[in-house]
């Protein structure tokens, strides 16, 4: 396996052409030198390709998709469904039509939330139908957007929510599943990777114990799809979400994948043009799976850049990713054990881990840690990631993140390590 991973990875000249590709990379920091982006959970950046896609779009295509017979608006629709088949060759997904763009993953995980809210008020008699009492599962370790939209949805229909509690290290603790996954349990959302702890989910027993109850299984691929291959149609979930901007494309897009039985059931939570198939004052019918989701003017610049940073993803191979972040996490995470006052929140093994590393400094607060780090050029990320559960499991109010990218060279982590050192003296807090 070493021989194979060694094979796969990246070699010093295939990472300079790599870095070649992102302008952004060149930016001198607040040192003179280049920044080292150690920031990509967060948001990632793009290569020169989705750039000049983004551009070429405007310039030379700019049309309203679906609307009109005249060229730009045929260009337009064409590169618009080109890049829905790109996204679903990308997920491994058969059926092109099972992905629904969106806003970005936060909106994607609302649409489906909102839908058991709405099955609930309409009672339609279907899986998303809730009621009082039934159930509905998320884990400690979620990012607020695969939480709260949960909340919500239970408060106002009179579900209940319960807890799949982590591990010492944030792993999930999946010993007690019969316990939280129950007859009455009716949807299971749970993260793929965090993005605090870098865990990756083991989640076959997971969509076991929620098949064995037919709850609708849920998972946020935000962190994962950016960093690992994957394979919807073999995963055996029912629902994904995933982030345009964590995955080199721009902001302001994102899709949610499901079965397409499930999206033929879910109930309609946004309406107005460009879903409908027929209106009048009393009533109105609506388009099939994936249109009927799509109301309103689409980011289709966004769309066709988000297709481009794909094909360069591809390109790049995820396997081979996957092994040089791999190779990244395992030179950083013993050095950064090292450091005196570091607590690192999350796993201290490689095992199902990636390049995600959240730590507190003793004694030093995340928001100024990050700024001094700033100082010399190094970008992380400070606060609470949008996941204050986890972080209150460990104890801390915030911390600050280091996350690895397929840019990623080993001389921006040892600047980012050397600098932690550099921080504590600075602050005065070495022992």
């Amino acid at each position: 396996m070493a021989e194979i991973e060694k094979a796969l990875d990246f070699t010093e000249a295939d990472l300079a052409r790599i870095r070649a590709d992102f302008p952004i990379l060149s930016v001198e920091g607040r040192n003179g030198q280049p920044i080292a982006y150690l920031d990509s959970a967060a948001t990632s950046q793009k290569p020169q390709v989705v750039l000049d896609t983004l551009d070429e779009f405007y310039r030379f295509h700019n049309g309203a998709v679906h609307r009109g017979t005249h060229q730009l608006g045929d260009e337009a629709t064409s590169l618009f469904e080109d890049a829905r088949g790109v996204v679903a060759d990308f997920l491994g997904v058969k059926d092109e039509e099972e992905i629904v763009w969106t806003q970005g993953a936060t909106a994607a995980l609302n649409m489906v939330a909102y839908g058991f809210f709405a099955g609930s008020w309409e009672h339609t008699g279907g899986p998303f139908d809730l009621k009082s009492g039934d159930e509905i599962v998320f884990t400690r370790a979620e990012h607020h957007a695969n939480l709260v939209p949960w909340q919500l949805v239970a408060r106002r229909t009179g579900a209940v929510t319960k807890v799949i509690d982590l591990l010492p290290d944030g792993r999930l603790d999946l010993s007690h599943l019969e316990e939280v996954i129950t007859e009455r349990t009716r949807v299971v959302a749970f993260t793929h990777l965090s993005n605090v702890t870098g865990a990756i989910t083991d989640i076959e027993p997971i969509i076991e114990a929620a098949r064995a109850v037919g709850a609708v299984v849920v998972l946020d691929t935000c962190q994962s799809g950016a960093h690992l291959p994957l394979d919807l149609d073999s995963l055996g979930v029912d629902f994904a979400c995933f982030s345009g901007h964590k995955m080199l494309g721009p902001t302001g897009v994102g899709a949610l994948w499901g079965r397409r039985e499930l999206l033929e059931q879910l109930p309609i939570i946004q309406s107005g043009g460009s879903m409908i198939e027929d209106v009048s004052v009393e009533s109105s019918t609506f388009l099939p799976v994936p249109y009927r989701f799509e109301a309103g003017t689409q980011p289709v610049a966004q769309i066709v850049g988000w297709a481009a940073a794909l094909r360069y993803l591809q390109g790049l191979g995820m396997d081979r990713i996957a092994v040089h972040e791999r190779a990244l996490t395992a030179y950083a995470l013993p050095r950064l054990l090292e450091i005196s006052g570091v607590k690192l929140l999350g796993p201290t093994d490689l095992e199902n881990r990636a390049g995600v590393l959240s730590f507190e400094m003793k004694g030093i607060h995340p928001h100024d840690l990050g700024q001094f780090l700033d100082s010399l050029g190094v970008a992380v990320r400070v606060g609470h990631h949008c996941a204050i559960p986890l972080h209150k499991f460990f104890g801390v109010t915030a911390s600050t993140r280091a996350t690895f990218s397929p840019t990623t060279t080993f001389a921006e982590i040892d600047r980012w390590l050397e600098g932690l050192p550099r921080a504590a003296d600075f602050f005065g807090t070495q022992n």
